[in-house]
């Protein structure tokens, strides 16, 4: 298939510095998956309200993607753009705000994201009695599923759709719930929907073990490794830092020092795209090599850091890879 012109723009252009960077990852991440390998996307930050589902949608619908990592926040916040995209307040001049401008917004119900503002009662409330509901059917049939089962038992049952505000084509969450996409989410428990779960256990409403919890994620990851890693291997596109990406390439180090399992492949693939500066004393702006000697890359391992913005780094990759 030939490349599109937004491809055919970026091979043009982007020939130096990060923006070659950003091609060299692009090929070496479309290499990998013609090679027959699987990859993981980690997602931190606030990608969901950047609206990353633009383009990950059909990453996902076009099988670019096997399993994703994200926080409790872009799980969410997916379905929030999803159900109340024209009540979002988008603030330009969000860098001017006073203290006490701030403080309107929090009185107006509206919390922002750099300079988009989430509108709490259309957002947030339209999905937590939702949740609420699959929280209290399962722990009633003494069932237990992760924070995106329940999420995507809640997509998929249709109930959400009188509130839908946006093409659901550009939605995620709807994308990866109808292939029942893996996913593992760390440190759900700070997101805005593990708080609504938090006040539900301290008010006595649901028991704590009704969802499972980030030691049962990493089995599961454990456990979709052993079964993807044959062949060329899992590949891991890291979207900025943070828990999202520190926790599932931490499961081969895992498996091979803790388990002393020997036929652990390392990741067969990394990229990472951060703003972070570059230094070993900060995690996410770590070099690639440093993982070498955390056993969770190889000598040979294609490595690529991508220096710059992911809100717009991110769908350029994807446009390359989905040949736009």
């Amino acid at each position: 298939m030939s490349k599109g012109p937004i491809s055919q723009f970026i091979e043009h252009h982007y020939r130096h510095f990060n923006a070659a960077s950003l091609v060299d990852a692009a090929k070496g991440y479309e290499a990998h998956l013609t090679d027959g390998g699987k990859m993981l996307i980690s997602m931190g930050g606030a990608m969901s309200t950047a609206e990353l589902g633009l383009s990950l949608a059909e990453m996902i619908r076009q099988d670019k993607v096997h399993i994703i990592s994200c926080t409790g926040a872009n799980l969410e916040e997916d379905v929030m753009n999803l159900v109340a995209h024209s009540h979002y307040k988008r603030i330009p001049n969000y860098r001017d705000l006073t203290p006490e401008q701030e403080r309107e917004l929090l009185d107006s119900h509206y919390n922002r994201v750099t300079d988009t503002c989430i509108p709490e009662e259309e957002a947030f409330r339209r999905l937590q009695k939702h949740l609420e509901d699959v929280w209290h059917a399962a722990e009633a049939k003494g069932e237990r599923y992760f924070p995106h089962e329940f999420l995507y038992q809640v997509v998929n049952s249709g109930v959400l759709e009188q509130y839908y505000e946006i093409d659901p084509k550009n939605s995620w969450i709807v994308a990866a719930a109808e292939k029942n996409l893996p996913i593992v989410c760390p440190g759900w428990e700070d997101s805005t929907c593990g708080n609504i779960f938090t006040s539900n256990v301290i008010k006595g409403k649901l028991n704590v073990h009704t969802v499972k919890t980030g030691i049962e994620y990493m089995i599961y990851l454990t456990e979709w490794y052993r079964a993807n890693s044959e062949g060329k291997g899992v590949g891991f596109f890291q979207i900025a830092g943070g828990i999202s990406g520190d926790f599932p390439i931490c499961v081969v180090p895992m498996m091979y020092q803790d388990l002393e399992w020997t036929d652990v492949p390392f990741w067969a693939y990394f990229c990472q795209i951060s703003d972070s500066t570059t230094s070993y004393g900060s995690y996410s702006g770590a070099v690639p090599n440093e993982k070498i000697t955390w056993g969770k890359l190889d000598v040979d391992t294609p490595k690529f850091v991508i220096e710059s913005d992911a809100t717009i780094v991110a769908p350029l990759v994807f446009a390359y890879i989905l040949d736009m």
